[in-house]
């Protein structure tokens, strides 16, 4: 976030020392002037699909390296497993690259945000400037809140957040805490679902039942049950569960039911092939964990042959089950499926969890989902709250596997990553991480903190 910023303080410190002070009046020559950077909607659309590019799948694939949603083979020689491992430091990129990334993504909204203020828009293009504004202010809310789930010390109030960007400017931003990152995001996603309409609906963009699926996991993590019932219903109405039939489709990209907002994904996209935990040459750099395997019904969960593969045909040192979700359209091209980022089966196990912490039918939306993906469910009953509570945490742990939520779901509920033994055969001894240790947080970066004199690190980095 700071780089940038240096290298631009560096370069005016040499002019103000070289020139006379007529000379400073001149305009930089190998920059944009944002005056002109912006000067109609398609411009202002270039700078909005700037900032989608950034997003990626790495804190998708950080989250179940980090968890017990996978296991090391001992195929795997050629890869930094540090993140696997919990050596994690703030000197790691494989845990601190997103840092940057989002909120390179940040500048660039808000840059876009200050260059749409100053356009002239005739009537008919009110609506078209309406819907890029919403987009911009929903992806700021999603950005910032993906930081926080990363890198922010703890889900709850009064613990160390990440500085929530309104413009790009130079500074030395302070972490802000949880919950004022909370109400920032809160805002702008309000904000955004008051520009974009209903009827735009293409899921490769931010439309405003995106948002709604935005609002309801950010609610989820503040804990506002009620904002998360409301939120997850307003989406489950809109867009139904897929069918069994449908559902292995989602991941080949047959199919769209379900899907609230993806990331396309094309052929000469080369930001995919770690989503399936290979490398090329058929090298597998993470497997499914045996603890995630055991979980499946593998005759009657859909999800199971979707999710996972089994391959006999890999001896020796190799790895015989594989990560199968977002194998795309063909075997040869691994990983070019689109990227899922919200879907409704998530709705139902926000609304779940919520409803078992207040006062709702938690049960009810569980086995409904339960019924969508296992041929022959039937519907279970429930003793307690701590054993329905478990029994979402486990179902998120099938629904959403290599979705981007393990490591974060076990933060939110303050427990451990406990691998089995199986899975931990070539961790040296990487069996549990416990909420009292430093990596249960990812570090902010060395560099951020090296310059930024207003930020602190995580505890006990």
């Amino acid at each position: 976030m700071i780089k940038r910023y240096i290298k631009f303080t560096l370069l005016f410190a040499v002019l103000s020392g070289t020139f006379s002070c007529t000379k400073l009046d001149l305009k930089p020559t190998d920059t944009i002037d944002a005056t002109k950077a912006y000067r109609n909607l398609n411009d202002v659309n270039l700078g909005l699909l700037g900032a989608y590019a950034v997003l990626d799948n790495t804190l998708i694939g950080l989250n179940a390296i980090a968890s017990d949603e996978v296991m090391l083979p001992t195929e795997n020689t050629v890869s930094n497993t540090d993140a696997h491992r919990w050596l994690y430091t703030a000197g790691s990129g494989s845990v601190t690259t997103s840092y940057g990334d989002y909120y390179r993504a940040i500048d660039r909204i808000n840059r876009v945000l200050a260059g749409i203020d100053g356009i002239t828009f005739t009537t008919s293009e009110q609506a078209l400037r309406d819907r890029y504004q919403g987009e911009l202010l929903a992806l700021r809310a999603f950005c910032h809140f993906e930081l926080l789930r990363a890198y922010g010390s703890a889900y709850q109030a009064g613990a160390l957040g990440v500085p929530y960007m309104k413009v790009s400017e130079i500074g030395y931003p302070a972490r802000d805490p949880f919950e004022v990152v909370v109400a920032n995001a809160k805002a702008d996603l309000q904000a955004a679902k008051t520009f974009i309409p209903a009827s735009f609906t293409d899921k490769t963009r931010i439309t405003k039942l995106a948002v709604a699926a935005v609002q309801a996991r950010l609610a989820l993590y503040e804990k506002n049950w009620a904002d998360a019932i409301t939120y997850s219903t307003e989406v489950i109405a809109a867009a139904p569960l897929a069918t069994k039939a449908q559902f292995p489709g989602i991941w080949t990209d047959v199919a769209e039911n379900e899907v609230i907002w993806k990331l396309k994904r094309i052929a000469t996209d080369t930001r995919t092939g770690d989503l399936f935990y290979r490398q090329t040459g058929g090298i597998v750099l993470y497997a499914p964990s045996s603890k995630l395997i055991n979980t499946f019904d593998k005759v009657n969960d859909v999800r199971y042959a979707a999710y996972i593969k089994f391959d006999a045909t890999r001896t020796g040192t190799k790895s015989q089950y594989l990560v199968n979700k977002y194998i795309g359209g063909t075997a040869s091209a691994p990983g070019q499926a689109d990227i899922k980022m919200f879907r409704t089966g998530e709705m139902y196990l926000i609304r779940a969890e919520a409803e078992a912490e207040s006062t709702g039918d938690a049960a009810g939306d569980l086995n409904t989902l339960r019924a969508a993906r296992i041929t022959g469910y039937t519907n279970a009953a429930f003793a307690d709250k701590g054993t329905l509570i478990e029994a979402i945490n486990t179902e998120r742990f099938k629904e959403l596997a290599f979705e981007g939520h393990r490591f974060f779901d076990l933060r939110r509920r303050n427990l451990p990553v406990q691998r089995l033994a199986a899975d931990a055969i070539n961790t040296s001894g990487a069996v549990t991480l416990l909420p009292t240790q430093a990596q249960y947080a990812f570090p902010l970066p060395a560099l951020e903190l090296s310059v930024n004199k207003n930020t602190v690190q995580n505890p006990k980095y």
